[in-house]
């Protein structure tokens, strides 16, 4: 069964390409022209992937992303937008983007982004565990969704949860920035290599809080998860 993509765009004439172009690369592609066409295209399209617009009439797809997430915490969003600015690129993602890629854009690269989502989405051919990370008093289930430190739930946004399991799973092991974005943002956004520290930063403000360090930084290096406490 093809892949099922929603393009959420007001103007008609990119509507009208990027579906011509993802029909001629096998998917199954569905419409909408804003929030409430979305909304709706969510349950009667029942798509694997939402390509969205930011700088949409009414809500925008910065507020549309959050009422997405409501309704469905995994489906993959990808943001297509003319606004370029790192902080409205980090906003997107924050909010619940999985990606963002700037206009005017290449055809060829958004097919290659989306592919590389959706095999996010694809169950390993090989049995895996019971997709539970626990590290000290962290436990993060990959399944449900859901992240947990001393038996209190932490909302995460779904490229913060990425984050996390993605140090989780390298506990003990010093990850460099270029090797999270390669992981998380899948390129190197632009150079703007920062992004990744302000992502840790939002992440040790909610995971952490007031309890013991978890993520560490290692100057010069990248960043680490270990249960000791030193620096």
């Amino acid at each position: 069964m093809n892949a099922r993509v929603l393009v959420v765009d007001d103007d008609e004439e990119i509507r009208a390409m990027l579906s011509s172009t993802l029909q001629f690369s096998g998917y199954e592609v569905s419409q909408a022209v804003g929030a409430a066409d979305a909304i709706a295209a969510l349950s009667s399209a029942d798509p694997d992937l939402v390509v969205l617009d930011v700088m949409m009439p009414g809500i925008d797809g910065f507020e549309l992303v959050q009422l997405i997430r409501r309704r469905d915490a995994q489906i993959p969003v990808l943001f297509l937008s003319a606004r370029d600015a790192v902080e409205d690129r980090v906003r997107g993602l924050r909010l619940g983007g999985d990606d963002y890629v700037t206009k005017p854009f290449s055809p060829v690269e958004v097919i290659a982004r989306i592919e590389t989502l959706l095999r996010r989405r694809e169950p390993s051919a090989a049995p895996v565990d019971d997709g539970i990370l626990e590290v000290a008093d962290v436990r993060l289930d990959e399944n449900r969704h859901l992240v947990e430190r001393a038996g209190r739930r932490i909302d995460l946004s779904p490229t913060e949860f990425r984050l996390l399991a993605l140090l989780l799973e390298n506990a003990d092991r010093v990850l460099s920035k270029s090797q999270i974005l390669q992981e998380i943002w899948l390129y190197d956004f632009g150079g703007e290599a920062n992004i990744v520290e302000r992502f840790i930063s939002s992440l040790r403000r909610k995971v952490e809080g007031d309890g013991p360090a978890l993520i560490h930084t290692v100057r010069g290096f990248g960043y680490i998860v270990r249960t000791d406490t030193g620096d």
